[in-house]
């Protein structure tokens, strides 16, 4: 049977997911057989699973760092924002249709829980060790009665929580004791440490607070965390997005420019761009930030119809098409490849209310939603085109789709001078493939191309590695696993 540790925090972002991570790898490295879970992700970052899936992303870097391969009974319930309070509603994989927030949390989430309690029972069958991930904070009162995903699950387990708390955003103090204090009793008693996340300085100076903390709360203080550099592991929500822009980089050769959507989804398909030596990578909020921009990426969206009227109303869709014209390198992935096209067309209204928009007619191709969803895992064998007057080839191309529109296309990989569009997510984590679409923006720009020196995957599993020593050595394992151990 399997033993629990649960993460709950006193907020969103306040590291919940890296510190589950964190103790995969650890569990892992101590020869357990060891699972992530989250009961309800709320994220426009998701994967494809290898049975055509859909899951959150950040179970799939905790999974990656327990060496597993990702599986929805990891994150059961997905909950994707389309605008307007309202979010496509996924279970064990598949979206069952859109719900306002009041439908959900009021009507809904409790049924849901039944997914959750199907894909824990599962999991305690196979593994030895469950570590979860709660979301946001178990002490919002408001959603409380329908929280599916913090206390409910601790409950159901028994499992014992630690209450982690973000010192860099300021507070945390006052957040860990105000929590507890919002719980009831019975919550209360579930929680059986404190970790402090995020600290930067001297840990010295920090001690005093530490001694009020355990007097204040009679909860011991497992461990302060120190604030991680450069952590390199996929990040599940948008808000992360304000600390990728590369601004140390400014002086890349390469500008890339990402145009940050209202929607925008599977932004974590742009992370091995921003590692390479030659490239400043931006998400762009404006039509001014793509100035100077050797690339322009459009990306994934949830609405991709509202995120092109978005485009068309700001001017960002007349200057990318302007600098289209002067050629400029534009490439858009899944939502953003159909943006590129002439026409989108929704008659069944899947995303909005509009029959059609007009795309920046910049590929002959048009789209139609349909109300299927499509998500499978791809391999293409080999892809052979021009793009900006070079010739790329690459071999065994994995990624993955997801997506509700047709595009009637036969190659997976459009291209037409300096544009290129493509549905695959995940492509640009292809090292072949990376470099030489990098090297074909070099030579246009009359700079020699580069030798592909990186090994993406290789690299994420060294980040894995990295972050799992640091917080083995700042948390104390010996008082955790005591705490594992008697919670039954």
């Amino acid at each position: 049977m399997a033993k629990y540790i649960m993460l709950q925090g006193t907020s969103s972002h306040v590291g919940k997911s890296i510190l589950t991570t964190a103790l995969c790898r650890i569990f892992y490295h101590e020869n357990l057989k060891v699972t992530p879970f989250k009961a309800q992700n709320m994220a426009l970052n998701s994967y494809v699973t290898k049975d055509g899936l859909e899951m959150g992303r950040a179970q799939v870097a905790q999974a990656e760092a327990a060496m597993l391969d990702p599986h929805v009974d990891m994150n059961p319930v997905l909950l994707k924002p389309t605008g307007n309070s309202n979010s496509q509603v996924i279970i064990n994989g598949r979206a069952i249709g859109n719900m306002s927030a009041k439908e959900y949390h009021q009507g809904y989430s409790l049924k849901a829980f039944d997914a959750v309690k199907s894909a824990l029972d599962r999991l305690k069958k196979n593994f030895e060790m469950i570590v979860i991930e709660g979301a946001g904070s178990p002490a919002e009162v408001n959603l409380k009665a329908n929280d599916i995903v913090n206390m409910r699950v601790a409950k159901y387990l028994n499992a014992p929580v630690l209450l982690v708390a973000d010192i860099d955003r300021g507070g945390s103090l006052a957040a860990l004791v105000g929590t507890l204090e919002l719980l009831d009793d019975d919550e209360r008693e579930l929680v059986k440490g404190l970790v402090i996340n995020k600290f930067r300085g001297d840990i010295n100076l920090f001690t005093p607070a530490i001694d009020f903390l355990e007097k204040k709360t009679n909860k011991p203080v497992l461990g302060v965390i120190p604030f991680i550099e450069k952590l390199g592991i996929d990040d599940e929500d948008s808000v992360s997005l304000d600390d990728k822009n590369n601004f140390e980089k400014n002086n890349s050769e390469l500008k890339i420019a990402i145009v940050r959507l209202p929607k925008i989804s599977n932004f974590t398909d742009f992370d091995s761009l921003s590692g390479e030596i030659d490239v400043n990578l931006i998400y762009a909020n404006n039509s001014a930030e793509l100035d100077d921009a050797d690339l322009i990426i459009l990306p994934g969206s949830k609405n991709t119809s509202e995120d092109l009227i978005y485009l068309q109303k700001n001017k960002i869709s007349d200057k990318i098409k302007n600098l289209a014209e002067k050629g400029i390198a534009i490439i858009g992935i899944c939502g953003g490849y159909q943006m590129l096209g002439e026409k989108i067309f929704d008659p069944l209204h899947t995303e909005s209310k509009n029959d059609f928009v007009d795309g920046l007619n910049l590929l002959p191709l048009t789209t139609t939603f349909a109300e299927k969803k499509f998500t499978k895992q791809i391999t293409i064998d080999e892809i052979d085109f021009n793009f900006l007057n070079v010739h790329i080839n690459a071999k065994n191309l994995e990624g993955y789709e997801i997506h509700s529109g047709i595009t009637k296309i036969e190659t997976k990989i459009f291209a037409n001078k300096n544009i290129l569009g493509t549905y695959v997510h995940g492509i640009f984590d292809n090292d072949e493939f990376r470099r030489q679409i990098l090297n074909a923006v070099r030579l246009k720009k009359n700079l020699l191309p580069l030798k592909n020196t990186r090994n993406v995957r290789a690299e994420k599993q060294r980040n894995y590695e990295r972050l799992a020593k640091i917080v083995r050595e700042n948390l104390n394992m010996n008082l955790l696993h005591e705490i594992i151990k008697t919670e039954k």
